[in-house]
């Protein structure tokens, strides 16, 4: 991204310069727009399920930002000979999902592809004042998480045929799950900053929120929460390929004060589809944020420290 030409413009309030979320470009001194894109291949065997997820997950970036879905325009690629009945399970799926956030879809663009890939292009609104960006953590706050863990190694090893039925339908669930309550709840308070944890995992995610803040967060690994039969997957080996880009990616920004079993800095480093909202505000508010659950706090970063520490 250093090698990619910028020009001044006053009213990009968040651009790409500190790994946000989403963009954000005021319109009106009242209104700004929030925009996102993502998409992924298929982590399920369900059509219509993976079109759902697929839509959760790109409306995850305006509810990180603290704003409101107005639009989205769909991404597709799919094979020449494809069926196109799951092609249409997937679309429904995703249409769904965004009727229930209140998104309208307008159009879409769709590439001929040999591996499936879907997702969207999704544009939102937000007052100027009230963006939650990711460079706003103040050294002091708590730190507090909105979902669990594991989303990565549960969909691999649904892949490998070694995961139970019953684990697969837990994540799914929390990968169906919209952040739109959380966003709406933690507006009720100071938020001074706030990313969500998708595909660069727990980590990856806190590494941009503390440069981007120029703090150190402070996790403390036995308060977070992993979805059930994350941890037996990971001992088993059910590694993403993502894990191990963004341990390799991240790793270097880590002080670890205690030896972490493999499976658990496994989990650190799990890629996460749909995944919750990390949130950085006062301590005061941390226990009434509904929905939300300590993890660690924001401390000043002195020269030589790492941007994360594990304790």
């Amino acid at each position: 991204m250093a090698t990619v030409p910028r020009w001044a413009d006053e009213n990009v309030l968040i651009g790409f310069d500190t790994a946000d979320d989403a963009g954000v470009y005021k319109l009106t001194p009242e209104c700004a727009l929030v925009q996102t894109v993502d998409f992924f291949t298929p982590i399920v065997d369900d059509p219509y399920t993976f079109g759902a997820i697929a839509a959760a997950n790109a409306l995850s970036d305006v509810y990180a930002m603290g704003g409101r879905p107005i639009s989205a325009l769909s991404i597709v690629a799919w094979p020449a000979k494809g069926d196109l009945s799951d092609l249409a399970q997937i679309l429904k799926g995703g249409a769904e999902k965004m009727h229930e956030a209140g998104c309208s879809i307008l159009g879409g663009h769709s590439v001929a592809d040999d591996e499936i890939k879907f997702g969207y292009a999704v544009t939102g609104v937000i007052h100027p004042a009230r963006v939650k960006a990711n460079s706003g953590a103040r050294p002091g706050d708590a730190l507090v998480f909105t979902k669990r863990l594991g989303t990565g190694v549960i969909s691999t090893a649904l892949k490998r045929g070694i995961a139970k039925p019953e684990d697969v339908e837990t994540s799914i669930e929390s990968m169906l799950t919209l952040n739109c309550r959380a966003c709406e709840e933690m507006l009720r308070f100071d938020v001074h900053g706030c990313t969500d944890v998708t595909g660069f995992g727990l980590i990856g995610h806190a590494r941009e929120m503390a440069l981007a803040s120029g703090v150190t967060l402070e996790i403390a690994v036995d308060q977070l929460r992993f979805l059930p039969g994350a941890l037996e997957y990971a001992r088993q080996g059910a590694v993403p390929g993502g894990l191990k880009n963004n341990r390799e990616f991240a790793g270097c920004a880590v002080e670890t004060l205690r030896q972490l079993p493999r499976e658990i800095e496994d989990l650190l480093y799990d890629p996460q589809t749909s995944g919750g909202l990390l949130i950085a505000l006062p301590e005061a508010d941390a226990a009434q944020l509904e929905g939300a659950y300590r993890v660690g706090r924001v401390l000043e970063r002195e020269e030589k420290d790492k941007p994360i520490r594990l304790v």
